[in-house]
């Protein structure tokens, strides 16, 4: 007999496996939705063809558009619809958020839209917004606004994953997402995503003055051992790290910290924050990576003063997803979208730019 593990099934299926925050997605790791094991007898079948006959309700054309998306793994790898199940198989199905163990409540929680039409909505995320529910943040979610957004709309529901965000960025990282508002959206950014045709520029504020100034961080992505919290750059031979690539570029200097400009080529879990650091220049006030301690410059008293009001200004990470580009998964056309630095980030750069012009007299 086939073991099932699954909590419940779902009509259909949609979603992106590159979508992890990015995002930084920040938000980024993908969640298991389903797990089916193939028994000791099974024939050679085709995964499509397996999935459906173990997801009630869901349609071959679905899941076919779930495995170019990336989200069908087999033994931990993705495989397109045509993959031949075999005998002791672990067919998995991931998406790009964890199951809502809760109804969303819809909640009055102010959106910054950038754009919107029938297919898609781009918004400009605060610092400090969580973007999806989980383990004590079942409320004040990005998703609970966008159950408001939605409330009157009756061709989105919320807790459909066939649409919805399309990928992640942290709690503490402001910046742009774009939504799908139908599944075929969806499934159509997805498959971006997991190609790696999007852009996404970022800028963040770093301890220290990379060098040189303008190169690409290359550098496997996973658990840190020694801190489940944290993500770190781990060996090429090491199987639990996912390739990632992070293309950066010193915009301004402002001698203990530097203003930099970060296109992901990748989408991690933490992949700006974990990158720079491994180069030596953790994001200022960074908490989890060490970047809310003074790792640049004299420890004078006017220092130490000067360093405690810069991380009161920008109390979460410096970095911000400023830049937002990809194909229109409905007209085809080009879409590219900018948000302006956020105040507090804004602020900081303005303390520090003074404080360097003042060390230059």
């Amino acid at each position: 007999m086939t073991d099932i593990v699954a909590s419940r099934n779902i009509p259909e299926l949609s979603g992106t496996a590159a979508a992890e925050d990015p995002a930084e997605d920040d938000s980024q790791e993908l969640y298991e939705h389903f797990r089916f094991v193939a028994d000791k007898g099974q024939q050679l079948l085709r995964v499509d063809k397996f999935l459906v006959a173990r997801l009630e309700g869901s349609s071959r054309n679905r899941v076919q558009q779930a495995a170019e998306a990336g989200c069908i793994l087999v033994n931990g790898k993705p495989v397109k619809s045509n993959y031949r199940v075999k005998p002791l198989d672990v067919v998995s199905v991931v998406m790009d958020r964890p199951r809502y163990e809760n109804e969303i409540i819809p909640e009055d929680i102010p959106l910054e839209i950038v754009y919107e039409d029938d297919h898609v909505l781009v918004v400009n995320k605060p610092a400090g917004l969580v973007v999806h529910p989980g383990h004590g943040n079942y409320t004040g979610t990005l998703v609970n606004a966008l159950a408001w957004h939605f409330r009157d709309n009756p061709e989105y529901d919320v807790n459909d994953p066939r649409m919805g965000l399309v990928h992640r960025i942290d709690k503490d990282t402001s910046g742009l997402l774009v939504v799908a508002k139908t599944p075929d959206a969806k499934t159509h950014l997805g498959k971006q995503f997991f190609n790696k045709t999007t852009k996404r520029e970022y800028v963040a504020v770093v301890w220290g003055i990379p060098a040189p100034e303008k190169g690409t961080v290359v550098g496997n992505i996973g658990r840190n051992p020694k801190d489940r919290l944290q993500m770190t750059v781990l060996p090429d031979d090491d199987p639990s790290g996912k390739h990632a690539v992070t293309h950066y570029e010193v915009v301004k200097l402002l001698v203990h910290v530097a203003v930099v400009k970060c296109v992901l080529e990748t989408g991690r879990t933490h992949q700006i924050r974990v990158h720079m650091k491994h180069i030596g220049h953790p994001l200022f006030n960074d908490a989890r990576y060490g970047g809310d301690e003074i790792l640049r410059g004299t420890r004078t008293a006017n220092y130490k003063k000067f360093i405690t009001n810069a991380l009161e200004i920008c109390p979460r990470q410096a970095l911000h997803a400023r830049t937002l580009g990809f194909v229109h998964p409905a007209t085809g056309e080009e879409m590219f979208f900018s948000a302006p630095v956020p105040p507090d980030m804004t602020s900081l750069i303005e303390k520090w730019e003074r404080y360097a012009a003042s060390a230059g007299d």
